[in-house]
């Protein structure tokens, strides 16, 4: 017998609402359980109705949509939420801070679709993939294990590992957070360009790069076309444009361009790993992390044929193992890690190919027992900030190492030295 799906619809609108639970309730999987005008209301039946995940408003009256997720956390912290917000400057400033508190995804309204029917259709391209990705029932059926895809044949390597010219970082679901918990622990003096493609729509991936800035410390913004990457430089690729590299006689830049989605996507993950494989061939490192879809699989697919390096984030600490779990059953990656330890295994494949060519001032055994500490702390610090009251549920919610790496060359947390 199938589980359905329970989902509890909080939203000030009864439109909205309605339109909700009608393009659910299409869906056999999904069930609607409730349906709130408010948080205060959402809170108090998230006891009676059991739900397996939440849909929520941002703007509603008594208790909006982040104070009803701070409550949400608090008995509940391992409940799906996905928010439903507008596209707009403000929408999107509130979304990031719900994503910053805990929220697993988010999902913008239908605006100008021009009918009740159309707008059906879009929520359910929209938010039916999300909630059946971020729920799963062990005993159902639809969520049996699969065995892993057969591995594609990438040729062996025919040489040690060579010196490293960028990484390059596909992301999604559970993306914001998991970017900053990882990218602070690179440092501020990290010796490669780093080129992010992060599934989100315009406006987002500007208030995603402003904010990735303010937590990592390093110089972070939305790629532009035709700018020059530098190390030490995070781009993050626009929403709603493809990103690509390519290689000419001033050295390598970005290209922009608006041609049709891949997987649904757009910027996507592959039309960026693609072109890094052409670009710097087996000198790329590419990071898939958490993310629903197969997105980053045939992107990866052409960094190993080329030579380059694929590392992925492991399904534990994903919030969905799409994405990683496509390439690594395909038997595309490198190594597979918690998300927590892939900053030290960068620093190691680095070190690796500079080992060949120029040494670099700090041994890795000191680089990595540094970082490794500097996790440790940082754990116990987030322990401790969750036992409190502050409501920052979430990497992105508050000051991070900003103007630090837990890499310094005396073994203490400060700018790395390369």
């Amino acid at each position: 017998m199938m589980i359905k799906i329970r989902v509890l619809v909080v939203d000030d609108s009864a439109v909205i609402r309605s339109l909700l639970a009608d393009a659910l309730s299409h869906d056999p999987e999904i069930e609607v359980v409730g349906l709130a005008g408010n948080g205060e209301v959402a809170v108090q039946k998230l006891q009676s109705a059991h739900p397996d995940i939440v849909t929520l408003d941002m703007e509603m009256p008594v208790m909006d949509g982040l104070q009803t997720l701070k409550a949400i956390r608090k008995t509940h912290p391992k409940l799906p939420v996905i928010m439903f917000s507008t596209l707009t400057e403000r929408g999107s400033c509130a979304t990031m801070d719900a994503l910053a508190l805990g929220a697993s995804d988010y999902v913008t309204k239908p605006a100008h679709v021009g009918s009740v029917l159309a707008g059906i259709d879009k929520i359910k391209e929209d938010l039916i993939p999300k909630i059946k990705a971020l729920v799963k029932h062990p005993a159902d059926s639809r969520f049996a294990h699969h065995p892993p895809a057969a591995a594609l044949k990438i040729p062996p390597r025919t040489s040690g590992v060579s010196s490293l010219e960028a990484l390059v970082i596909g992301v999604s679901t559970g993306g914001p957070n998991a970017l900053a918990e990882l990218l602070p622990m690179l440092g501020m003096r990290f010796p490669l360009p780093i080129l992010i493609v992060q599934h989100m729509p315009p406006l987002f991936t500007r208030l995603l790069a402003e904010r990735i800035a303010s937590v990592s410390g390093i110089p972070t913004r939305e790629a532009k076309d035709r700018d020059t990457i530098r190390p030490g430089q995070i781009l993050i690729a626009p929403g709603g444009q493809h990103m690509t590299v390519e290689r000419g006689r001033e050295g390598v830049r970005v290209r922009l361009n608006e041609d049709p989605p891949e997987n649904s996507c757009r910027p996507a993950v592959d039309v960026l790993f693609r072109s890094a494989a052409t670009a710097f061939a087996e000198k790329t490192l590419a990071v898939v992390l958490t993310g629903m879809g197969q997105d980053g699989l045939k992107g990866s697919e052409a960094i190993r044929t080329a030579g380059g390096q694929v590392v992925v984030q492991d399904e534990a600490s994903s919030v969905v193992w799409g994405m990683p779990g496509a390439v690594y059953n395909a038997g595309l990656a490198d190594k597979m890690l918690p998300l927590k330890e892939l900053a030290a295994e960068i620093y190691k494949r680095i070190e690796a190919g500079n080992s060949a060519g120029r040494p670099t001032a700090r041994s890795l055994s000191e680089r990595v027992g540094a970082l490794q500490q500097a996790i440790q702390k940082r754990e116990v610090s987030k322990t401790g900030d969750a036992a409190s009251d502050s409501g920052a549920g979430g990497a992105l919610g508050g000051a991070s190492s900003s103007a630090s790496s837990p890499l310094a060359s005396d073994g203490t947390t400060g700018e790395v030295k390369a």
